[in-house]
Protein backbone atom coordinates (compact mmCIF):
# COMPACT_ATOMS: atom_id res chain seq x y z
CA UNK A 1 0.00 0.00 0.00
CA UNK A 2 0.97 3.60 -1.33
CA UNK A 3 1.38 5.85 2.56
CA UNK A 4 -0.55 8.65 2.68
CA UNK A 5 1.12 11.93 2.35
CA UNK A 6 1.35 13.55 6.01
CA UNK A 7 -0.48 17.10 6.49
CA UNK A 8 -0.43 17.24 9.58
CA UNK A 9 0.96 21.21 9.38
CA UNK A 10 -2.25 22.49 7.97
CA UNK A 11 -5.04 24.31 9.51
CA UNK A 12 -8.00 22.80 9.08
CA UNK A 13 -10.02 25.48 10.48
CA UNK A 14 -9.48 27.33 7.18
CA UNK A 15 -8.83 24.22 4.61
CA UNK A 16 -10.79 20.91 4.10
CA UNK A 17 -9.98 18.25 5.99
CA UNK A 18 -8.83 14.97 3.88
CA UNK A 19 -11.73 12.56 4.32
CA UNK A 20 -13.35 9.56 2.50
CA UNK A 21 -13.78 11.34 -1.17
CA UNK A 22 -9.90 12.43 -0.62
CA UNK A 23 -8.82 8.92 0.11
CA UNK A 24 -11.07 7.05 -2.77
CA UNK A 25 -9.08 9.04 -4.96
CA UNK A 26 -5.95 8.36 -3.89
CA UNK A 27 -7.27 4.43 -4.34
CA UNK A 28 -8.76 5.23 -7.36
CA UNK A 29 -5.36 7.09 -9.00
CA UNK A 30 -3.18 4.31 -7.92
CA UNK A 31 -5.45 1.45 -8.84
CA UNK A 32 -4.07 -1.42 -11.59
CA UNK A 33 -6.47 -0.48 -13.44
CA UNK A 34 -6.24 3.02 -13.94
CA UNK A 35 -2.76 2.80 -13.54
CA UNK A 36 -2.45 0.51 -16.89
CA UNK A 37 -4.52 3.25 -18.79
CA UNK A 38 -2.42 6.24 -17.69
CA UNK A 39 0.66 4.54 -18.55
CA UNK A 40 -0.15 3.15 -21.78
CA UNK A 41 -1.81 7.10 -22.19
CA UNK A 42 1.46 9.01 -21.47
CA UNK A 43 4.14 6.32 -22.48
CA UNK A 44 7.61 7.12 -21.84
CA UNK A 45 8.57 8.52 -25.20
CA UNK A 46 5.95 11.18 -25.03
CA UNK A 47 6.23 14.48 -23.58
CA UNK A 48 6.19 14.74 -20.31
CA UNK A 49 2.61 14.98 -18.55
CA UNK A 50 1.27 18.19 -17.34
CA UNK A 51 -1.18 17.42 -13.55
CA UNK A 52 -3.35 19.62 -12.59
CA UNK A 53 -5.40 19.40 -9.32
CA UNK A 54 -8.31 21.77 -9.93
CA UNK A 55 -9.32 23.13 -5.55
CA UNK A 56 -6.04 21.70 -4.27
CA UNK A 57 -7.41 22.02 -0.61
CA UNK A 58 -4.73 20.05 1.35
CA UNK A 59 -3.26 19.30 -0.90
CA UNK A 60 -2.81 15.16 -0.11
CA UNK A 61 -4.09 14.07 -3.51
CA UNK A 62 -1.45 16.18 -5.81
CA UNK A 63 1.29 15.35 -2.95
CA UNK A 64 0.21 11.26 -3.56
CA UNK A 65 0.12 12.05 -7.07
CA UNK A 66 3.46 13.21 -7.41
CA UNK A 67 5.18 11.40 -4.92
CA UNK A 68 3.97 8.30 -6.59
CA UNK A 69 4.65 9.34 -10.28
CA UNK A 70 6.46 6.21 -11.09
CA UNK A 71 3.86 3.84 -9.79
CA UNK A 72 0.67 5.66 -11.38
CA UNK A 73 2.09 7.05 -14.50
CA UNK A 74 4.81 4.63 -14.93
CA UNK A 75 7.27 7.58 -15.34
CA UNK A 76 8.39 10.02 -12.78
CA UNK A 77 8.97 13.37 -14.91
CA UNK A 78 4.96 14.59 -14.77
CA UNK A 79 5.15 18.16 -13.74
CA UNK A 80 2.24 18.78 -11.14
CA UNK A 81 0.78 21.93 -10.49
CA UNK A 82 -2.86 23.06 -8.19
CA UNK A 83 -4.94 25.66 -7.76
CA UNK A 84 -7.40 26.88 -5.07
CA UNK A 85 -9.65 30.07 -4.80
CA UNK A 86 -8.22 29.74 -1.16
CA UNK A 87 -5.03 30.91 -1.08
CA UNK A 88 -4.54 29.37 2.28
CA UNK A 89 -5.34 26.04 0.90
CA UNK A 90 -2.63 26.67 -1.66
CA UNK A 91 0.09 27.57 0.69
CA UNK A 92 -0.62 24.47 2.73
CA UNK A 93 -0.76 21.91 -0.23
CA UNK A 94 2.30 23.80 -1.37
CA UNK A 95 3.99 22.31 1.93
CA UNK A 96 2.32 18.77 1.91
CA UNK A 97 3.33 18.16 -1.69
CA UNK A 98 7.29 19.51 -1.27
CA UNK A 99 7.26 17.18 1.69
CA UNK A 100 6.13 14.47 0.04
CA UNK A 101 8.15 14.66 -2.74
CA UNK A 102 11.25 15.30 -0.30
CA UNK A 103 10.32 12.02 2.07
CA UNK A 104 9.79 9.65 -1.05
CA UNK A 105 13.34 11.12 -2.67
CA UNK A 106 14.91 9.83 0.56
CA UNK A 107 13.46 6.28 -0.06
CA UNK A 108 15.73 6.52 -2.95
CA UNK A 109 12.40 6.60 -5.41
CA UNK A 110 11.92 9.13 -7.98
CA UNK A 111 8.75 11.73 -7.61
CA UNK A 112 7.48 14.08 -10.12
CA UNK A 113 8.44 17.54 -10.18
CA UNK A 114 6.45 20.02 -8.70
CA UNK A 115 5.71 23.50 -9.83
CA UNK A 116 3.35 25.21 -7.68
CA UNK A 117 0.09 25.88 -6.36
CA UNK A 118 -1.64 28.97 -7.29
CA UNK A 119 -4.94 31.18 -6.26
CA UNK A 120 -7.28 30.87 -9.14
CA UNK A 121 -10.89 29.70 -10.12
CA UNK A 122 -10.71 26.47 -11.45
CA UNK A 123 -8.32 25.84 -14.35
CA UNK A 124 -8.58 29.68 -15.58
CA UNK A 125 -4.88 31.07 -14.28
CA UNK A 126 -3.50 28.17 -16.92
CA UNK A 127 -2.96 28.15 -20.81
CA UNK A 128 -5.98 26.71 -22.53
CA UNK A 129 -5.33 22.87 -23.76
CA UNK A 130 -2.16 22.35 -21.80
CA UNK A 131 -3.42 19.78 -19.11
CA UNK A 132 -2.91 16.24 -19.60
CA UNK A 133 -4.38 15.32 -15.99
CA UNK A 134 -6.77 17.16 -14.23
CA UNK A 135 -8.29 15.88 -11.23
CA UNK A 136 -10.84 17.48 -9.15
CA UNK A 137 -12.54 16.96 -5.70
CA UNK A 138 -15.45 19.79 -5.81
CA UNK A 139 -17.43 21.46 -3.70
CA UNK A 140 -20.14 18.25 -4.61
CA UNK A 141 -22.96 19.13 -1.38
CA UNK A 142 -26.24 20.32 -2.80
CA UNK A 143 -27.02 23.87 -1.07
CA UNK A 144 -29.32 26.79 -1.53
CA UNK A 145 -26.91 29.21 -2.60
CA UNK A 146 -23.40 29.28 -3.87
CA UNK A 147 -21.23 30.79 -1.60
CA UNK A 148 -19.04 34.00 -3.52
CA UNK A 149 -15.50 33.29 -3.93
CA UNK A 150 -14.27 36.27 -1.69
CA UNK A 151 -15.52 37.25 1.45
CA UNK A 152 -16.06 40.77 2.81
CA UNK A 153 -16.53 39.91 6.42
CA UNK A 154 -13.57 40.96 8.71
CA UNK A 155 -14.41 38.35 11.53
CA UNK A 156 -11.96 35.22 11.20
CA UNK A 157 -14.55 32.85 12.09
CA UNK A 158 -16.91 34.23 9.59
CA UNK A 159 -14.10 34.37 7.25
CA UNK A 160 -12.96 30.70 8.25
CA UNK A 161 -16.14 29.79 7.88
CA UNK A 162 -16.79 31.18 4.47
CA UNK A 163 -13.16 29.76 3.17
CA UNK A 164 -14.72 25.94 4.28
CA UNK A 165 -17.89 26.36 2.44
CA UNK A 166 -15.51 26.79 -0.60
CA UNK A 167 -14.77 23.44 -0.51
CA UNK A 168 -18.37 21.66 -0.15
CA UNK A 169 -21.27 23.86 -1.26
CA UNK A 170 -22.15 22.85 -4.58
CA UNK A 171 -25.33 25.20 -4.89
CA UNK A 172 -28.28 23.24 -6.93
CA UNK A 173 -27.64 19.31 -7.20
CA UNK A 174 -24.15 20.24 -5.96
CA UNK A 175 -23.25 20.74 -9.28
CA UNK A 176 -23.14 24.45 -9.93
CA UNK A 177 -19.17 24.14 -9.83
CA UNK A 178 -18.58 21.04 -11.33
CA UNK A 179 -20.87 22.16 -14.26
CA UNK A 180 -18.37 25.07 -15.28
CA UNK A 181 -15.36 22.89 -14.98
CA UNK A 182 -16.96 20.48 -17.26
CA UNK A 183 -18.89 22.41 -19.51
CA UNK A 184 -14.37 24.10 -20.13
CA UNK A 185 -12.71 20.83 -20.37
CA UNK A 186 -12.46 21.06 -24.00
CA UNK A 187 -10.43 23.96 -23.56
CA UNK A 188 -8.60 23.86 -20.71
CA UNK A 189 -7.49 19.37 -21.44
CA UNK A 190 -4.81 18.86 -24.47
CA UNK A 191 -5.48 16.70 -27.15
CA UNK A 192 -4.59 13.92 -24.93
CA UNK A 193 -6.18 15.35 -21.67
CA UNK A 194 -7.84 13.19 -19.37
CA UNK A 195 -10.13 14.53 -15.98
CA UNK A 196 -10.45 12.68 -13.16
CA UNK A 197 -13.95 14.40 -11.24
CA UNK A 198 -15.10 13.15 -8.33
CA UNK A 199 -19.23 12.79 -7.45
CA UNK A 200 -21.55 12.30 -5.15
CA UNK A 201 -25.13 10.33 -5.45
CA UNK A 202 -27.29 13.32 -5.53
CA UNK A 203 -24.60 15.22 -8.51
CA UNK A 204 -26.50 12.11 -10.35
CA UNK A 205 -23.50 10.80 -12.05
CA UNK A 206 -25.33 8.84 -14.29
CA UNK A 207 -27.09 12.19 -16.24
CA UNK A 208 -23.15 13.53 -15.84
CA UNK A 209 -21.67 10.34 -17.76
CA UNK A 210 -24.72 10.95 -20.65
CA UNK A 211 -24.61 14.26 -21.19
CA UNK A 212 -20.44 13.65 -21.84
CA UNK A 213 -21.03 10.93 -23.55
CA UNK A 214 -23.18 13.21 -26.28
CA UNK A 215 -20.91 15.81 -27.16
CA UNK A 216 -19.72 16.44 -30.30
CA UNK A 217 -15.57 14.64 -30.38
CA UNK A 218 -16.37 11.53 -29.19
CA UNK A 219 -16.04 12.30 -25.69
CA UNK A 220 -15.68 9.17 -23.49
CA UNK A 221 -16.87 9.04 -19.62
CA UNK A 222 -17.31 5.61 -16.98
CA UNK A 223 -17.52 5.40 -13.49
CA UNK A 224 -13.65 4.13 -12.24
CA UNK A 225 -14.03 4.43 -8.71
CA UNK A 226 -16.62 4.08 -6.00
CA UNK A 227 -17.25 3.97 -2.37
CA UNK A 228 -19.98 2.64 -0.50
CA UNK A 229 -23.45 2.73 -1.51
CA UNK A 230 -26.93 4.35 -0.15
CA UNK A 231 -30.18 2.69 -1.69
CA UNK A 232 -27.84 0.64 -4.56
CA UNK A 233 -26.40 3.93 -5.66
CA UNK A 234 -22.69 4.40 -4.68
CA UNK A 235 -22.41 7.16 -2.55
CA UNK A 236 -19.17 8.23 -3.66
CA UNK A 237 -17.71 7.84 -7.21
CA UNK A 238 -14.90 8.93 -9.61
CA UNK A 239 -15.69 9.77 -13.04
CA UNK A 240 -12.69 9.73 -15.72
CA UNK A 241 -13.59 11.61 -18.26
CA UNK A 242 -11.31 11.36 -22.01
CA UNK A 243 -11.38 11.39 -25.51
CA UNK A 244 -9.82 8.37 -27.54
Amino acid sequence: MLPTPSTSHVNYDQIYEPAEDSYLLLDTLSSASESTFLKFRFPFTTPSPLVLEVGVGSGVVLAFATANAKHIFGRSDILALGTDANEHACRAAAHTVRGAATEHTRSVKPAGIFGDCVVGDLATSLRQQNVDVLIFNPPYVPTETLPSLSSATQDKFEQDSHLLSLSYAGGHDGMETTNRLLADLPTVLSERGVAYILLCNQNRPEVVIAGILARPGGWRAKIVGSSGKTGGWEKLCVIRIWRP
